[in-house]
């Protein structure tokens, strides 16, 4: 496909994520711009100083738009390198976690992916703040949630199979987290099996997590697990049904601070932080341009 020849794409690619390598997106890449074929690079992230290489490359390369090829946290690492600026990013959903792809309905299919970047409107999104040092894109949590993708990481199994490994693995070593939740002003305490932090609605796994999800609503939702319920757990996975309050609990806010006394597993956009006791959060109100269908 032609394209406008002024038009640069900066293409950042996680070559790890999902477990497999992205040959297929890259020939899709080199496939669709064939007959422009100047007005694109590829950048391949290597794990060793990342952020700051894609930084050196927008810089040098001077891109209108730039696009995370991998999945939940390849676009977390992109989007924090955008913070402040108007370039818009891009997304081709390529990693193992695409939960911000299927909240936001975006294409899995390459060509179809790529007409969304090349023609999709530019959309403000919100971006969490977290601990005033990093940002969370889609969503964050402690607790069991977080566990899990601990676990699921140390699996050489992907896949439904190593899904289901990892989570029977926390469900047997499930643990209720006294927990104080400071929002508006106000201390709550609840003991919990876990609390997410959510900007969007859904995790990868197409579990509908926070209902009230909406990325550009200047708000975000602390979902709260009270009990664990086999019954609440099919409504997120099939029915997507209300949740019982009784059960899970959704405030919505726009700034909250978790405090454990014990220190507890943390996760932020499908990627371990070790263990925290503590957790501030607040909303940043359109603070990344995104490339949506039109």
């Amino acid at each position: 496909m032609e394209v406008d020849e002024q038009s640069k794409l900066l293409f950042v690619i996680n070559p790890v994520s999902g477990g497999n390598e992205k040959t297929l997106w890259v020939n899709g890449i080199h496939q669709y711009f064939e007959n422009s074929p100047g007005c694109f690079r590829i950048f391949f992230l290597t794990g060793k100083n990342d952020a700051k290489a894609v930084t050196e490359h927008i810089s040098s390369f001077q891109p209108d738009k730039v696009i995370a090829v991998g999945g939940d946290g390849t676009i977390k690492l992109v989007a924090e390198q955008l913070i402040g600026s108007n370039l818009p990013l891009g997304i081709l959903p390529a990693g193992s976690s695409n939960g911000l792809a299927n909240d936001l309905n975006l294409p899995f299919a390459i060509s179809e992916a790529l007409d969304v970047v090349v023609h999709g409107v530019i959309t403000k999104v919100d971006l969490l703040l977290l601990n005033d040092k990093e940002v969370s894109v889609h969503l964050c949590d402690i607790g069991m949630n977080a566990l899990f993708i601990k676990y699921y990481a140390m699996n050489r199994e992907r896949g439904k199979w190593g899904y289901a490994k990892a989570f029977f693995r926390v469900f047997w070593q499930r643990k209720i987290i006294k927990t104080e939740i400071l929002i508006e002003g106000i201390t709550i305490l609840r003991w919990v099996y876990m609390v997410v932090l959510a900007n969007a609605r859904s995790y990868g796994s197409g579990a509908l997590i926070n209902p009230l999800g909406d990325v550009s609503d200047g708000k975000f939702e602390v979902v709260i697990f009270k009990e664990l319920s086999v019954w609440e757990l099919l409504k997120m996975l099939f029915t997507h049904k209300p949740f019982d309050p009784e059960k899970i609990e959704i405030l919505q806010t726009n700034e909250v601070t978790l405090t454990t006394r014990k220190k507890v597993h943390f996760q932020i956009d499908g990627e371990c932080r070790g263990k925290v006791n503590t957790v501030k959060a607040k909303i940043l109100p359109g603070a990344l341009n995104l490339l949506l269908p039109e």
